[in-house]
């Protein structure tokens, strides 16, 4: 008699013969596992793998330990701040013979249009910039400029995914923070591991895409500060429910947490909930305490602009990123509202306003950590997705610049990049990335490497598939930036 294709009534014997391989394996399996000689692929886990913000080994020694991006949305203008072309200069109102993709086709011109700004040498490696970023090139010698940055897209979405996430274009995949936290945890365990930054105006372009976990547990997503005070809302308990009151009841709630999780193993979102209810507690005299720039001299806040209205927003927000990861945060950004860098008109007057509010903030970083010893293993980014066309957009005397993916700059600065240098060149007119092309797997890999971490080895195992950050088979690391 059978009943949904299983035999019943088996004697000891044949079921010794049906199961003979099926036991021998379980035998062969645990002996193995005793001798610790049981291969395992490796994106098949004998234990559930647990997600926490504790500091991991990297895979070798790291020269970064931390990280300040300093994203600049909209696509600064390489050849009117970083990148000088005399060239282009030359053939000023000339007719452009190459090829070119625009995003806004209705104002499209060929016309040529040479900086109006002028550039001079800063430092001892004599690195040209341009009037518009004096503190900037005052920090010449401490910086890698890369003149070679290239997406291959001209659009800001597309781009800023690339550079941020790994892929073109796609969406709910986990930012480069998330993919540095996931790897290597925190060095403290009183704040947030990774950090967000935002504008007083809003939210950059493409919002909380910039910060995503994508699939990752949510304790990788950035912890996004408010723009103003106070930074983090209901940080203090009520009054009556302070001191043992609330000791108390955050032991008892615990408790039920713990309880809960064991009944639940496995469910990260859960595990996730729990952690950032028990950092919360923590915060309340940590983030007290590491968002106030009240004690710092003056001769810091000058340092970083905090005592001028234009750079005063922005500067607080720079002394706020290094007061962070000199706690122990892993990595922070600092986004604008919208995209202060798209210069399509006026290029004149506006490129000049983003300069003004950036630039002495931005060094100051840069020096601030130098003279604490901290730049060695803080990791400073100014950056955007993408950079300007080389021809004028609209009016030649009063138009801007249309989006250019195809060559722009960047600079990296501390831990373990090497200072004092320009890396890789874009054509004679700034239009193409020519030599020693950049492109954001690269920027990734290069990164990862000095985290410490070997960019194709880590991986987020996700619906059964590996997930890298750097998907580009020929992602690879840039060598001759690092120290």
């Amino acid at each position: 008699m059978t009943k949904q294709g299983i035999q019943t009534g088996f004697t000891r014997r044949g079921f010794l013969r049906e199961n003979a391989m099926g036991l021998g394996i379980v035998a062969l399996a645990s002996l193995l596992e005793d001798e610790k000689l049981l291969g395992v692929p490796r994106n098949v886990k004998l234990e559930p793998q647990k997600f926490d913000l504790t500091a991991k080994q990297p895979h070798f020694e790291p020269k970064a330990k931390a990280m300040i991006s300093l994203f600049q949305h909209g696509g600064p203008s390489h050849m009117d701040l970083f990148d000088p072309k005399p060239e282009l200069t030359r053939l000023d109102g000339k007719t452009y013979d190459g090829d070119v993709g625009f995003s806004f086709i209705k104002r499209a011109t060929k016309v040529l249009k040479g900086t109006p700004f002028n550039f001079s040498k800063h430092g001892e490696a004599g690195t040209e910039m341009s009037e518009l970023i004096p503190h900037i090139g005052s920090i010449a010698d401490d910086i890698c400029l890369i003149r070679s940055m290239h997406t291959g897209f001209n659009g800001h979405e597309v781009s800023i995914r690339y550079m941020n996430a790994g892929i073109a274009g796609v969406t709910g995949r986990p930012a480069l923070g998330s993919w540095v936290t996931y790897a290597l945890g925190s060095e403290t365990q009183n704040l947030p591991a990774y950090m967000v930054l935002t504008d007083p105006g809003g939210h950059p372009v493409d919002s909380t895409h910039n910060w995503s976990n994508g699939w990752m547990p949510s304790i990788y997503q950035g912890t996004v500060l408010r723009p103003k005070e106070p930074r983090i809302l209901n940080l203090d308990a009520p009054e009556h429910l302070r001191g043992s009151v609330q000791a108390s009841n955050l032991t008892f709630l615990g408790k039920l947490n713990r309880r809960h999780a064991e009944k639940h193993p496995g469910e990260h979102e859960l595990e996730a909930r729990i952690a950032s209810y028990e950092l919360a507690a923590r915060m309340q005299d940590a983030a007290r305490e590491a968002l106030d720039i009240s004690g710092e001299t003056e001769a810091t806040h000058k340092l970083y602009g905090i005592d001028e209205e234009a750079t005063r927003e922005y500067g607080t927000r720079c002394l706020i990123a290094r007061r962070l990861v000199e706690r122990g945060v892993r990595f922070v950004q600092l986004f604008h509202a919208g995209q202060p860098w798209d210069n399509h008109n006026s290029l004149h007057t506006s490129l000049p306003s983003a300069c003004k509010k950036t630039d002495k903030p931005s060094a100051g970083l840069v020096k601030d950590l130098k003279q604490r010893g901290m730049l060695d293993e803080v990791l400073v980014h100014w950056g955007g997705e993408i950079g300007r066309l080389p021809v004028v957009e609209g009016d030649p005397k009063t138009g801007g610049r249309d989006h250019n993916g195809q060559g722009f700059s960047t600079w990296l600065a501390g831990g373990g990049i090497k200072p004092g240098i320009t890396y890789g060149q874009s054509d004679e007119v700034g239009h193409k990335a020519a030599e020693n092309i950049v492109r954001p797997n690269d920027y990734q890999a290069t990164i990862f490497k000095l985290f410490g971490i070997d960019h194709k080895e880590l991986y987020y195992l996700h619906n059964g598939q590996e997930q890298k950050l750097t998907v580009s088979a020929d992602a690879k690391v840039v060598e001759d930036i690092i120290a």
